[in-house]
């Protein structure tokens, strides 16, 4: 064999090495709990997710690569996420990890993201202290495009005092890190707006009978009930009231627009207003064609959690968007990126434009959260 043989030989095989290299999957981890109580959530996030992937891959992927899913079931559960995040990062070699339904789930496992030096993009869990919880390092990998708790429990407020004019509300948040930090920001509020609760009550996930957490709140005056939790249990508040013959409103946290909180309290539902990011009633063509590919794809009519499903898919677009800039999928590049995106994302929540800074990893700010209504099966804008 010749020289300039071994040379052409010598460099088609580098092309060879670098086309096949150019094609290896980017991969993402997709985090949430798609079995249980949480499973609407987690489920509609991680088929956001994936119409998402599929689009971005059918338009020729990001710097020529597909991205690749690689999904993983926590169950909810704290230690299940540890367990996953580790997975993720050692196993896998995610680039980047979007997800998290749970804020106990989220607190739990993303540090190790942090320490890695991995972005995370929370999309559904919503505790206000999730991209704080690193927030002293000198860079914090955890970003969030669903509405912080400190907004949700404003509107709740604002909702429950400023509009319907309520002296006397009782709050019933779950056990859970969601619940009880939720709880924290809501009475925060109450207590600037110089209203103390009638009633602070707890409840554990599955309980089935909150009739000694409702007589409290009854006997104590409250004209209506505020909520932190997800949709089983808040179908056995409204289920529960409903048996007292108590007939206040519900103003929650947006799990009230859960489908298993629709479905199982039924008419006694009906009423129960919520913050939401996104509500499915397409009216822009993009929130159209998304809905339209979810039913399509899933062959459903109504998504089981529209806000997951959405804010799911919105993260992917951003995560593909700052990979394309960073040029790379090194997670130091990938988040100097996000923190200062120089393109418009047009997402289904809303557009975003420069949706974070190096000091502010919350997509979503407060005019973009509108106020939900539950009636007759489904969410509608609430007037």
């Amino acid at each position: 064999m010749t020289y300039k043989t071994q040379a052409f030989v010598a460099a088609a095989l580098m092309t060879l090495a670098m086309s096949s290299q150019a094609a290896d999957p980017i991969k993402i981890g997709v985090s949430g709990p798609y079995t249980g109580g949480s499973a609407p959530m987690g489920v509609s996030m991680r088929d956001g997710v994936k119409l998402a992937v599929a689009e971005i891959n059918a338009a020729g992927g990001v710097l020529g690569r597909p991205l690749q899913v690689v999904e993983r079931d926590d169950e909810a559960k704290n230690e299940r996420g540890v367990q996953i995040a580790q997975e993720l990062i050692n196993k896998e070699k995610v680039v980047a990890t979007v997800g998290f339904i749970n804020t106990g789930v989220a607190l739990a496992s993303q540090r190790f993201y942090q320490e890695a030096k991995i972005p995370v993009i929370n999309n559904v869990a919503t505790g206000t202290v999730i991209t704080k919880q690193f927030e002293k390092d000198k860079d914090n990998y955890i970003f969030r495009t669903s509405a912080a708790d400190k907004i949700q429990a404003k509107m709740i407020a604002d909702e429950a005092v400023d509009k319907q004019k309520f002296t006397k509300v009782a709050i019933l948040a779950d056990s859970t890190n969601y619940g009880q930090l939720g709880r924290e920001d809501l009475e925060k509020v109450l207590s600037d707006k110089k209203v103390t609760p009638v009633a602070v009550e707890k409840y554990n996930i599955k309980d089935v009978d909150m009739t000694a957490q409702l007589l409290k709140s009854k006997q104590g005056g409250a004209q209506a009930v505020l909520t932190y939790g997800i949709g089983p249990e808040l179908a056995q508040i409204a289920n529960g009231m409903e048996k007292l013959n108590w007939h206040v409103p519900i103003i929650g946290s947006w799990p009230l627009s859960m489908g298993n909180f629709i479905d199982n309290s039924g008419k006694n539902g009906n009423g129960a207003r919520m913050p939401q990011t996104f509500i499915q009633d397409g009216t822009t063509p993009k929130r159209k064609a998304f809905i339209e590919a979810y039913q399509k794809a899933y062959k459903v009519d109504r998504m089981p959690s529209a806000v997951s499903a959405a804010q799911g898919y919105d993260s992917v677009l951003l995560l593909a968007a700052a990979i394309k800039q960073a040029g790379s999928t090194d997670g130091d590049k990938v988040r100097a990126a996000l923190e200062n995106l120089n393109t418009k994302v047009e997402g289904v929540v809303t557009t975003y434009d420069k949706p974070f800074t190096h000091d502010d990893h919350e997509a979503i700010k407060p005019g973009m959260v509108v106020m939900g209504e539950v009636k007759n099966g489904r969410v509608i804008l609430g007037k």
